[in-house]
């Protein structure tokens, strides 16, 4: 791996030694949350199971599941076969047919879903998903505004980032009119001065209900809210607390969306988060885990009652690529995978017996670690300077210099072979679902290792 960092189009053009896909990546190619000039990435060659490596050999283990979505794991055989198969039958049709591919999907979507969530809008990702489903909402209530958390992350499209809590929405404001924000549990870091679980979760819900009545309960079409809350920290809400939200949404005829683009399809030991607490939403935003975003798609899967609205009135919304039969077709044999490998069961045993156990150990050795939460292949360890006083590691949305604790881990990582997905001042452990276990520990004694860069950070 060359240890010179080519910057800038410009530098990558006039490079003899770099590869065309480097070379043109570097002319051409405008990356996600990147600036340009500063942006060196990764020329990715090939992948399998677990494992990925660049143009120069180099093998990472896969603990970010890439944007927590591999969840199969790179070119599973059977995952390949169906997209291979359905491409030689029919690659594409327009959404208003119908296929067998998409009609597969939507069944089996629905099966899986809990309830009676049973008719699913098919979009092209979670963003999308994430629009449609606030729309839905606002449709079937008359109302305009939805409720969204501060620590919540629901996409980059226009309505999506507006809805989302963290930083990314800063550039796009001001944005779409209509939403208001309340803060969720987070036991750790308190917005409650809880004392204990209990209490965040009592004091949590009383703190909503008081948000809604201030906004006016019949202003509000929809309560969004990622089941698991992902980006923002893997931070798995309190018993007691979805089932309260579930309680308040029906007190005052509010549409519940939980999201579950990242949480669902088995990342968190259940076809979907929110079935650990057996609680039914109105309406499911899914993405990611679908089929381990091999083709693009995500959806919503909407409740009778709402579906309902859409039953003699067209429903206002719809996308080119809607229900693509290579997509649905890569649902369907991914769904099949979860249950032919009991994936969604396998999840749940690896939080239990491996990774859970595993970052509380790395917890007794480094001063660096404040807090270990997460459930099935689903962790965070958050990062701290001084674990009496809490301080994070960096502050809050630092870049620069100010970040370089984590980059510098982050970059401890990859250099003796993971490849992490470190956001703020946590360390996210998502692996595949499929993760052998050896090479599961092998990872974490990574990750384990590289946590004396950050350790050299902590108060004495």
């Amino acid at each position: 791996m060359r240890e010179a960092s080519l910057q800038g189009a410009g530098v990558a053009a006039q490079d003899s030694t770099a590869s065309a896909a480097r070379r043109d990546d570097r002319a051409h190619v405008l990356h996600s949350w990147s600036a340009i000039d500063s942006l060196n990435p990764t020329v990715v060659a090939g992948a399998s199971g677990s494992h990925f490596w660049d143009e120069d050999g180099r093998r990472y283990i896969d603990l970010s599941s890439q944007l927590v979505n591999v969840n199969v794991g790179h070119q599973h055989p059977k995952l390949v076969a169906a997209i291979q198969a359905q491409a030689a039958r029919l690659c594409t049709i327009a959404p208003y047919h119908a296929n067998e591919a998409t009609s597969e999907a939507a069944r089996l979507i629905a099966e899986v879903a809990p309830g009676d969530l049973n008719r699913v809008f098919f979009t092209n990702g979670g963003a999308e998903a994430i629009e449609n489903a606030m729309r839905m909402a606002r449709l079937h209530t008359g109302r305009h505004k939805v409720l969204t958390m501060y620590r919540s992350y629901h996409g980059a499209t226009a309505g999506a980032i507006t809805a989302s809590g963290d930083p990314r929405r800063w550039p796009a404001e001001p944005g779409m009119p209509g939403i208001a924000r309340f803060w969720g549990p987070y036991p750790y870091r308190s917005a409650f001065h809880a004392r204990d679980e209990r209490e965040e979760c009592a004091r949590a819900l009383a703190h909503l209900a008081d948000t809604i009545a201030i906004e006016g309960p019949h202003t509000i079409a929809a309560i969004l809210m990622e089941s698991v809350v992902g980006g923002n920290g893997i931070l798995v809400p309190p018993d007691g607390y979805l089932q309260g939200v579930r309680e308040l949404c029906d007190a005052h005829g509010i549409v519940m969306i939980a999201d579950e683009v990242m949480a669902g399809f088995g990342r968190c030991g259940e076809w979907f988060a929110i079935d650990r607490w057996n609680v039914v939403p109105d309406l499911i935003t899914f993405a990611k885990g679908v089929n381990s975003g091999y083709v693009p798609l995500g959806g919503v899967i909407l409740s009778d009652a709402i579906a309902a609205s859409f039953a003699k009135r067209a429903y206002p919304g719809g996308l080119t690529y809607a229900g693509h039969p290579l997509a649905c077709a890569a649902a369907v044999a991914c769904i099949g995978i979860y249950r032919e490998e009991s994936l969604i069961e396998r999840a749940r045993a690896l939080g239990d017996t491996v990774i859970g156990p595993e970052l509380r150990a790395m917890q007794a050795r480094h001063a660096s670690i404040g807090d270990v939460r997460g459930l099935g292949a689903f962790w965070a360890i958050e990062l701290v300077r001084d674990r009496d006083t809490r301080e994070p590691m960096v502050p809050f949305n630092a870049s620069g210099d100010a970040n370089a604790p984590m980059q510098q881990f982050g970059a401890q990582c990859r250099r003796l072979g993971v490849w992490p997905l470190v956001m703020g001042n946590r360390l996210h452990v998502v692996p595949p679902l499929n993760i052998d276990e050896a090479t599961l520990r092998d990872g974490l004694a990574i990750v384990d290792e590289a946590l004396a860069v950050v350790d050299r950070f902590c108060s004495d």
